[in-house]
């Protein structure tokens, strides 16, 4: 029995995917799984938004890339963070579309294509200026895409910037660019039939940016990217642990590193498994609600490597060792609220559990 686990909900992606699908309409739908699936185990959880509307995959590196097709995937595949300096000769082997991100990319995949076919989309910089080919190289790498007969582009895809705040006119002018990126490439003689800048949260708040594609992440393991909305999506994942120890406290005694807090009367502490080597931020001492039995308890003290405290007060409902304590997800604090009493996005949030967190499925993605 693991004592610190991660209970993802396989149901719960199968709805939002299903959702997701239903939001795309005649567009395609390509499910992000960088990153092990966002922290939610890509082997198992890929394999689900498959059978459930996913027309594609994307992904950030090669090896994620190539992952996914070891596990029977035959959905087009995208992986836009790679170098002409790495092997990624295997990536074009196996069918995966690589992104041109830079004049350099597009350079070493015109060399790699010699007696190869290769599928490349465009990443066009519209303003995010992270990578993406800047509007100045445009024409040239579009036409050197174009003269190269073993080249297949197909299309061109961006990245906003400011979509979680729907009222930013950001978006909108990189929509515009984004445009004049397509057009550009059609008059240059590319067909660019798939186009997509839809992430997460323009997937749920701008249709009129479909393009022919969505390109949603977060969204599909049940978490909403813009404060306030709600799309009736599953969070699928609950990070919990088992209390290894209840112990009583007196009035003035402190507890963990530094002795930074003190009861301010007689009670009881509960200790928590789980600490800064799996994925509790040090910083996150007095910010966490945790939930046991349905009701909330203060973390109080230090963060430690490998456990945190719980204040259980008089402990009027009998917590004993065994119990579940969910730090968060179902019974305790949503990933969002917990983000927001962090100062950060419920994205990194979910991607915290780690360290000695093993994970445990429910549900048959149905």
């Amino acid at each position: 029995m693991n004592l610190l686990r991660t209970r993802i909900d396989l149901d719960a992606i199968a709805h939002n995917t299903r959702a997701l699908k239903a939001m795309a309409g005649p567009v395609a739908l390509m499910a992000v799984v960088k990153a092990d699936a966002y922290n939610h185990g890509v082997d198992r959880v890929a394999p689900v938004m498959a059978t459930n509307g996913a027309d594609a995959f994307g992904v950030a590196t090669l090896g994620e890339a190539l992952h996914l097709r070891s596990l029977g995937l035959t959905q087009p595949i995208l992986c836009w963070i790679w170098s002409p300096e790495q092997d990624f000769r295997a990536a074009i082997d196996a069918g995966v579309d690589l992104a041109v991100i830079s004049t350099r990319h597009a350079r070493a995949l015109v060399d790699a294509s010699a007696g190869t076919p290769v599928r490349v989309s465009v990443k066009v910089d519209t303003g995010l200026h992270r990578s993406g080919v800047d509007e100045a190289d445009w024409e040239e790498v579009f036409t050197l895409l174009r003269d190269c007969p073993g080249i297949e582009v197909t299309g061109l895809f961006t990245h906003l910037a400011c979509a979680d705040d729907p009222s930013d006119p950001e978006t909108d002018r990189q929509a515009e660019s984004f445009s004049r990126a397509i057009g550009l490439a059609r008059d240059l003689g590319l067909e660019v039939p798939v186009n997509h800048i839809c992430n997460s949260p323009a997937a749920l708040t701008r249709p009129d940016l479909y393009h022919g594609m969505i390109r949603p992440g977060v969204v599909l393991y049940g978490l909403e990217p813009v404060p306030g909305l709600d799309h009736g999506l599953r969070p699928a994942m609950s990070w919990v642990g088992d209390i290894t120890v209840v112990k009583p406290i007196r009035a003035g005694e402190a507890t963990s590193y530094g002795l930074t807090w003190r009861a301010e009367e007689d009670g009881f502490l509960a200790v928590v498994p789980a600490g800064y080597a799996d994925g509790v931020p040090r910083m996150a001492q007095g910010r966490i609600r945790v939930g046991i039995g349905g009701r909330f308890y203060d973390q109080v003290g230090r963060v430690c490597m490998d456990q945190f405290v719980v204040s259980l007060g008089s402990n009027p409902h009998g917590v004993t060792p065994g119990d579940e304590a969910v730090i968060f997800g179902e019974g305790g604090m949503s990933a969002s609220e917990l983000a927001a009493s962090l100062g950060t996005i419920n994205y990194e949030v979910i991607c915290r559990p780690t360290g000695r967190t093993a994970r445990e499925y429910e549900g048959q993605g149905r």
